[in-house]
């Protein structure tokens, strides 16, 4: 019988289905985004919409699916140096303040000036500029592989260290530190109250420590088809999970800092979805043709700024068309519409930066 792991590399370079996983979390993200700007101003979206916007796709099928493929990546990048890992991360969430910028201030200031409308989109002082989303939260998870690397700890080791960290996450999560400074320095770490962080990484770095762990044996993998047999079962019951979550008070999705700031149980369905996108995408890679196997490679290689571009985009965009028609409501229809120009024009832009920059 032929073993399922081989003790060589063999899936080395880039894989199609890990490309397309993360694109499509990255999309669902925008959308997520999109579907957050038109709460702030007149809108009519239905029920339906947000289940599946704000409670699924832009949920469980976006951050823990971009989390658990980034460290995956770990494992294909070819530096596996620990140096190397802690740079990348302090860029990473240098670049997260710079998104901030675009997420709170830019439409703060542009709301204020072209709506007279200051208290719309809050910046808390000024504090907002410090919150953890999840650039940010990536570069503190390369941060600590880092660190973990340097203490000669396996990606196993690694593992139980995020299962603890979520085990602890899971019960300090929502502490009131009593004023907005300790619960924003705390929600670098725990879901804090305040609102001041997305992604606390003792409650998310479970995602990219599997993620790593899977990416050992999956690069090792002599039948990705076998391994990944079971996608249907694992969505079958996730999805069955989140849908369940959306109508227990306090539930995993009820609310929106629950999905943030998610317990132990909710992260293991979450990595159950997880395996169940990658086989997904694994399925649907092997019928793609040539050139959209390049498209989805290239737009995974600019990922970082295709999120960082979107950020400064769909807030602008919002603002500009409420100065242009104050009595505009938004609804489905202009949901999609606004969400799918959003994609298009952040991938372009993300491609035109690349060639320019290099």
């Amino acid at each position: 019988m032929e073993k399922l792991f081989s003790n060589e590399r063999i899936n080395s370079g880039r894989q199609a289905e890990l490309d397309l996983s993360k694109c499509l979390a990255i999309f669902f993200m925008i959308f997520l985004h999109c579907f957050f700007g038109t709460s702030y101003f007149a809108n009519d979206i239905s029920v339906g919409m947000t289940r599946l916007v704000s409670q699924l796709f832009g949920g469980p099928f976006a951050a823990p699916v971009f989390m658990f493929a980034m460290g995956v990546g770990m494992v294909y990048s070819k530096n596996q140096e620990a140096g190397y890992s802690i740079k990348r991360g302090i860029k990473l969430i240098q670049l997260g303040f710079f998104v901030n910028i675009g997420e709170f201030f830019v439409p703060y200031f542009l709301a204020g000036n072209l709506l007279d409308q200051w208290d719309i989109f809050p910046i808390a002082n000024g504090l907002l500029l410090f919150c953890i989303d999840i650039l940010a939260f990536a570069g503190m998870a390369f941060v600590l592989v880092g660190v973990l690397k340097k203490l000669h700890l396996s990606a196993k080791g690694m593992v139980i260290v995020a299962l603890v960290l979520s085990i602890i996450g899971s019960f300090a999560r929502f502490h009131d530190f009593g004023s907005n400074v300790p619960n924003l320095i705390a929600g670098y770490f725990i879901g804090s109250a305040g609102g001041f962080t997305a992604f606390p990484l003792f409650n998310w770095f479970i995602f990219p420590a599997v993620g790593l762990l899977f990416g050992e044996y999956y690069m090792r993998c002599t039948n990705k088809q076998k391994l990944l047999r079971l996608w249907p079962l694992a969505l079958l019951v996730s999805v069955a999970y989140f849908v369940i979550s959306w109508f227990i008070p306090g539930g995993f999705l009820s609310e929106t800092h629950h999905y943030y700031f998610m317990t132990t149980i909710d992260a293991m369905f979450c990595l159950m979805c997880n395996y169940g996108v990658i086989g997904v995408c694994y399925l649907v890679s092997k019928h793609l043709p040539e050139g959209a196997i390049r498209f989805f490679s290239k737009t995974s290689s600019n990922l970082n700024t295709i999120y960082v571009i979107q950020w400064f985009l769909i807030p602008i965009t919002y603002v500009l068309i409420v100065y242009f028609n104050r009595d505009i409501v938004f609804g489905d229809a202009s949901l999609i519409i606004i969400a799918l120009l959003e994609m298009a024009a952040s991938t372009l832009l993300a491609s035109g930066y690349k060639k320019i920059s290099i």
